[in-house]
């Protein structure tokens, strides 16, 4: 019996990043639209209330905008789905990107790193990260959510660029993503939590609490709502190479993070009531944009493929060896890469038949988007990647 452990651990501790991962968007969602619901209360001390009917049950919610006058016996904190998240979130990184540095991060062609040195500047860029937003959160820009969102995915898009500098794409993109979740857990661990502790223990102590840590904390969460749509495109980004293997993938992050941005302001203002049209025609374009810019690159990556002389017509057996070189160490019935037991995806190239049948896919990753293979270690090069896109733009001849 094979008992593959890393697999294994691999799929418990992703499955753990999901069900936290859902219950975190799922509490900050609810609580969004809860906010902006709530209508003022016939009487009371509270600042607004809410009636709702779910699976039978009526439910009455109520809130104090400081606290109320007499602390409940029992009070919920919403904290622990955030910080699975991102300690599940974290130890992926670390079992896939990390310990397998070599073929899912480091990219040779771009800088030579090693293994220390590429994971040091990664978590250089996660703390990093954090720094900036913060300061920016306790600079003058507090006071203007707009200005501050825009200044602070500048700094995004300029650390995506950077980092596609030094790792491979798939890596980058990881990393942007690592970056926006830091800030997100951080907001809860370092000032929502505490903020929250704050106004409890003044109660407590039969102090008045003061409101600035209450709209501190409302501001932080009001910004990891708008963090969330982006962060969940670059967690499934690795499904869909035509995103972080185009040309520019920073541009393609920056325009389809933007959309989930424009897509969670909809959201919003449909909760608040507000008129939703100028936002959803902006999603709509930046999601077009998106589009339009891959299909245009990858249209032009197919004329290079199709443009060659009449001649240069490759058949299976020109094309095989360099299939075996570049392909066959990983995509085998027994890879002989130690990074997998077993043909990543189940995906085997070990004849034409199954070559063939795989022609699309290959034409995705290794010509369109040339993300494999993983950290080329073989070398690949933009000729054979060609010469391999003409084979399939041809039909594939035996």
């Amino acid at each position: 019996m094979i008992f593959d452990l890393a697999e294994w651990l691999n799929l418990a501790v992703r499955w753990l990043h999901l069900i936290t991962g859902i219950a975190w968007i799922g509490s900050s969602f609810y609580f969004i639209w809860l906010d902006s619901h709530l209508k003022p209360p016939l009487s009371g001390e509270a600042s607004g209330e809410l009636w709702a009917v779910h699976g039978g049950g009526f439910y009455h919610n109520q809130k104090y905008m400081v606290a109320p006058s007499r602390m409940p016996d029992d009070l919920h904190w919403f904290k622990w789905e955030a910080y699975w998240t991102w300690i599940s979130g974290f130890s992926l990184l670390v079992l896939v990107y990390y310990i397998g540095a070599r073929n899912f991060l480091i990219d040779p062609a771009k800088l030579a790193l090693s293994v220390p040195g590429a994971i040091g500047i990664g978590l250089g860029f996660l703390a990093l990260g954090w720094l900036v937003y913060d300061l920016l959160c306790r600079s003058p820009l507090k006071a203007n959510n707009r200005l501050l969102g825009l200044v602070w995915f500048a700094f995004l898009l300029a650390a995506a660029m950077g980092l596609n500098t030094l790792f491979n794409a798939r890596g980058a993109y990881l990393h942007v993503g690592a970056m926006i979740g830091t800030a997100m857990v951080a907001n809860v661990f370092f000032v929502i939590i505490p903020n929250q502790r704050k106004v409890v223990a003044a109660l407590v102590a039969g102090r008045t609490p003061d409101p600035a840590l209450g709209q501190a904390a409302k501001q932080r969460s009001l910004h990891n709502n708008y963090m969330t749509l982006p962060v969940l495109f670059i967690m499934i980004s690795p499904h869909y190479p035509m995103t972080y293997g185009a040309d520019r993938p920073w541009l393609v992050l920056a325009l389809i993070g933007l959309t989930g941005v424009a897509v969670r302001h909809v959201f919003n203002l449909r909760h608040r009531g507000a008129p939703t049209g100028a936002a959803m025609a902006l999603a709509a374009v930046l999601a077009l944009a998106s589009i339009t810019y891959v299909s245009f690159e990858k249209a032009g990556h197919v004329a290079t493929t199709t443009g060659g002389a009449a001649h240069d017509r490759p058949t299976f057996a020109v094309i095989q060896p360099l299939i075996a070189a570049h392909c066959a160490s990983c995509h085998a019935a027994h890879p002989t890469n130690p990074a997998f037991a077993v043909p990543p995806l189940g995906v085997v190239l070990d004849s034409y038949e199954h070559d063939r049948a795989l022609a699309p896919r290959i034409q995705k990753v290794a010509v369109d988007a040339e993300i494999m293979p993983l950290g080329n270690p073989t070398g690949m090069t933009k000729a054979e990647r060609e010469q391999l896109g003409r084979w399939i733009a041809q039909g594939t001849p035996r």
